[in-house]
């Protein structure tokens, strides 16, 4: 056996020992949402359930309506992950593409908001919503998050690796800066589209903090929130909890899987240069 096989099977096992090691949380909610009440206090704890038991899947979404909170959780995170794309490559490309007075400065003040803790803006964008008053709406949950700092650092990074000899020449052949965005800047700059997209789903779907200021309403609570609602009142009923859990991972991962190859795509664009 040659080293670099050597290496390939030692680098393969030590890969799936921390894929195995990253989503064994997940597969242990998976298989305790199966569990009986009664299975959670026997030790040893049993790994594959048995029996297996799928009332407290009913239980889940009899107690709480939590496909109303899935829904809620999924549409504001497509919105906003729509609208961060958007203005994440219009803004990308003015920054990246095009030539302007104050164009250094104007990016400068896009990156120090990244460095701004949300927690240190929540109480103004939280009477900023509640002076338009659209708090427990869906206005609420999705305004401050329309557009990202970070989709427009990112975009602009796409934009700046494109060639400029292709965009002098679209502009010979008469085609305007937008023409050129929609037909040469998005087809090539979709792999940067697909990863930051995944990533701000992810980040809007997972929302705890800000949806639990603004929402008041039992129809408007996210996710998040709602599965707190599976608790009883004399305790936790942990198999309700996680197969509540369960139902609530179904649209990141759906999205992740979806998505994969773009992801590592726009992962790995700016890996080889040439």
């Amino acid at each position: 056996m040659t080293d670099s096989k050597r290496s390939r099977i030692i680098g393969g096992i030590l890969a799936t020992l921390v894929a195995v090691l990253i989503i064994s949380p997940i597969l242990y909610c998976l298989a305790s949402s199966f569990y009986e009440e009664a299975q959670f206090y026997t030790r040893p704890v049993k790994l594959i359930p048995a029996p297996w038991d799928m009332k407290n899947y009913g239980e889940a979404i009899s107690t709480a309506p939590i496909l109303r909170f899935i829904f809620n959780s999924f549409f504001t995170a497509i919105v906003i992950m729509s609208c961060q794309l958007l203005t994440g490559s219009l803004a990308g490309f003015a920054f990246g593409c095009l030539k302007f007075r104050g164009q250094k400065v104007l990016f400068l003040v896009f990156l120090a908001t990244m460095m701004i803790p949300g927690q240190a803006i929540i109480i103004s964008n939280y009477l900023t919503v509640a002076h338009l008053g659209i708090i427990d709406t869906y206005w609420a949950l999705v305004l401050p998050y329309l557009t990202s700092a970070f989709s427009v650092f990112n975009m602009r990074q796409a934009y700046k690796s494109i060639p400029l000899e292709l965009m002098e020449s679209a502009e010979i052949d008469g085609a305007s800066s937008f023409q050129f965005l929609v037909r040469i800047g998005f087809p090539l700059t979709l792999p940067f589209l697909g990863s930051i997209g995944i990533y701000g789903f992810i980040m809007a779907y997972n929302q705890y903090l800000w949806p639990l200021l603004v929402v008041n309403s039992r129809t408007m609570r996210t996710i998040q929130i709602g599965i707190g609602m599976l608790r009883d009142e004399e305790g936790s009923s942990y198999g309700r909890i996680m197969a509540g859990t369960m139902l609530a991972l179904i649209p990141s991962i759906s999205i992740f899987l979806i998505g994969q190859k773009t992801l590592i795509s726009g992962l790995t664009a700016g890996a080889i240069k040439g």
